[in-house]
């Protein structure tokens, strides 16, 4: 992998930097903290602040990194998409250097993909012959050579069948002509009478007709209509029938579930009333509430409040002072610190 030019180097997985006249890689990042691991094999974890004062710190440009592993969007692919991302892996690898587990790994090569012996092209054909056999359909040696390509740039990721990542929408694969004219069906009939879903067929009809012409749009079967006046409707809008669970916004459109791949991509603040019983500093007994800030794509809690009692607008700017300043990374707490 080469730097891209002009690319600023930047404290992250995988950089080198140096510290106290030492070359350390970043290996980890925690809040405020940074875990390095020196040349010796050792590690050590610094405060950011304390690492960015060192006078002869400095970011390593011209040793960039390879790129960190996408781990966090392999984990949003089904486990079956990951097994066989995973076999994969020892399959392009076996080509590449005969060894599946990889360059330096145990084992013996074998003979059919021995590099000395057999060219890139034979070794590619022969693994697709060898997959062939062994059940996994029909592979072709550009399957292959798609594959390794694929895992050089984007790792485990892009040996994953993409098709099986596709975000779902509630409304599926329906025409998006036929889900314009059941919004539009729905808009009209709000604040008359509910009636049946059945009668609400003649009006969508009628507009996809009035906004496409005549027989431009195929006519969908009885199904369609009606899994999308379930699923775009408000809720109470629904005739004779469930209101359905999926919540809709202001304009009638269904939400639908966010992804964080990424820490610090999404947090989420919640309250807890604890089932304990606190003693107050008035000699009140009542149960404390409890709000905490956590990392959706790490499950890590950023920082956390313990409420006396009901959590006001204050206890909220507490916890926004927590995440962004940790306690041990204010300089009050810092002296305090090395004082001790």
């Amino acid at each position: 992998m080469t730097a891209r030019r002009n690319a600023r180097p930047a404290v992250k997985i995988g950089a080198h930097v140096r510290f106290r006249g030492v070359k350390w890689q970043v290996v980890a990042l925690s809040g405020q903290g940074i875990h390095l691991v020196g040349p010796d094999g050792g590690g050590e974890a610094v405060l950011a602040g304390h690492l960015f004062a060192d006078p002869g710190f400095a970011v390593i440009g011209a040793d960039v990194p390879q790129a960190a592993p996408q781990w966090g969007l392999f984990e949003t692919a089904p486990a079956a998409a990951r097994e066989k991302a995973l076999a994969w892996q020892r399959h392009v690898r076996e080509v590449e250097c005969g060894l599946p587990g990889g360059p330096g790994s145990e084992g013996a090569v074998r003979p059919q993909y021995d590099a000395e012996r057999f060219t890139l092209a034979e070794r590619e054909q022969t693994k697709a012959e060898e997959l062939t056999a062994l059940g996994s359909g029909r592979v072709s040696r550009t399957t292959v050579q798609r594959m390794r390509p694929a895992y050089r740039k984007q790792g485990l990721w892009g040996l994953v069948d993409h098709r099986t990542t596709r975000a779902s929408t509630p409304t599926g694969r329906a025409d998006e002509r036929v889900v314009a004219a059941v919004r539009e069906a729905l808009r009209r009939r709000r604040g008359r009478s509910t009636g049946t879903i059945n009668g609400l067929f003649p009006p969508i009809n009628q507009i996809l007709e009035d906004q496409h012409g005549p027989g431009t749009v195929p006519a969908p079967s009885q199904a369609t209509p009606y899994r999308l006046v379930t699923t775009l409707a408000r809720p109470g809008e629904l005739p004779a029938g469930p209101v359905r669970q999926t919540p809709a916004s202001f304009d009638g459109r269904a939400f639908t579930p966010t992804t964080a791949l990424r820490p610090g991509e999404q947090v989420q603040v919640d309250t807890t009333r604890l089932d304990v019983l606190a003693l107050f500093d008035d000699g009140t007994l009542a149960r404390p509430e409890l709000t905490t800030a956590v990392d959706v794509a790490t499950r890590a809690i950023v920082a956390a409040v313990l409420c006396p009692g009901a959590t006001k607008a204050v206890d909220a700017s507490l916890l926004l002072a927590e995440m962004a300043v940790p306690r041990p990374a204010r300089p009050a707490v810092s002296r305090a610190v090395s004082r001790k």
